[in-house]
């Protein structure tokens, strides 16, 4: 399960206008909210005040997807890593629980990388 999730967030993501944001409301229950979202290559990671949802487009056609879901309350631990001088990219980690390893994600350098700190921390503390 981890070498799918990773495959899922390989690549670097850039951020979603809220117009991209309106195709995933299929996704959304009754009071969720989507908070964020970006776009890595043909997956996407969305933000909402409940949970983290990936998407996994599959296939040369991209027809087929696979959705997962990792509610904040099985997030154990997170980082983030900002972009450096010679490092383009800043990172998240997302230690879930049962999960052996990480969920990581690479963001481009135009990410505000602590806003996605800001938004983790407060899902996860209440």
């Amino acid at each position: 399960m981890p070498n799918m999730l990773e495959g899922a967030l390989a690549g670097t993501a850039s951020a979603m206008k809220d117009k991209d944001l309106e195709e995933y409301q299929r996704l959304i229950f009754r009071g969720e909210q989507i908070r964020a979202g970006f776009k890595v290559v043909r997956d996407a990671i969305l933000f909402t005040n409940y949970r983290v949802i990936i998407e996994d487009v599959q296939g040369i056609t991209g027809r087929k997807r696979e959705y997962r879901s990792i509610p904040y309350n099985k997030i154990s631990a997170f980082s983030v890593e900002t972009a450096g001088l010679l490092d383009m990219d800043a990172e998240l980690k997302i230690w879930v629980s049962g999960l052996p390893s990480p969920v990581e994600h690479k963001f481009n350098r135009k990410t505000n990388i602590y806003e996605i700190e800001a938004l983790l921390a407060a899902a996860t503390s209440s």
